[in-house]
């Protein structure tokens, strides 16, 4: 199996000494470069679990298909990350 590629989302999760980061959301692309374009959009797009009431977000690109995104909620900040990989074996 060779190039498929995928977004991969992870995101903190829950609140305090309970905050954990977790593999949220997984979205087939097919090429790279449709995974590259995916990754922006999404770094643009996607609805966070948290923060409940998102008002504003701060895309930062920290490496080719890889993006942080500040969430800036009523009350309460939180940060999700956006990354392009190539699914090399399912076994």
């Amino acid at each position: 199996m060779d190039g498929e590629w995928w977004v991969l989302i992870d995101e903190v999760r829950g609140f305090g000494d309970g905050r954990e980061r977790t593999l949220s959301h997984t979205e087939r692309a097919g090429s790279r470069e449709a995974a590259s374009a995916l990754a922006l959009d999404l770094a643009h797009r996607y609805v966070p679990a948290y923060p409940w009431a998102l008002r504003s977000r701060q895309v930062f690109r920290v490496a080719p298909d890889s993006y942080v995104v500040v969430a800036h909620g009523h009350t309460s900040t939180f940060d999700f990350q956006v990354r392009v990989g190539e699914l090399l074996a399912e076994e």
